[in-house]
């Protein structure tokens, strides 16, 4: 059984590419993330606002 839904799976594929390409960003002063746990945390943090299936935190 999966613990996340795909649409929160989906998000986080995206917010990795970003990592990996290094454009993604966290938090609003626009610095960028510096771990792969923070690309992870921020992919699921976008899935939660858009109510994708996510336990809470």
């Amino acid at each position: 059984m999966a613990k996340y839904g795909k649409k929160a799976q989906e998000k986080v594929k995206e917010t990795m590419k970003e990592y990996k390409k290094g454009e993604l960003e966290s938090g609003s002063r626009g610095k960028k993330a510096k771990s792969r746990k923070q690309a992870v945390a921020i992919g699921l943090s976008k899935a939660r606002k858009e109510g994708a299936k996510v336990p809470s935190k």
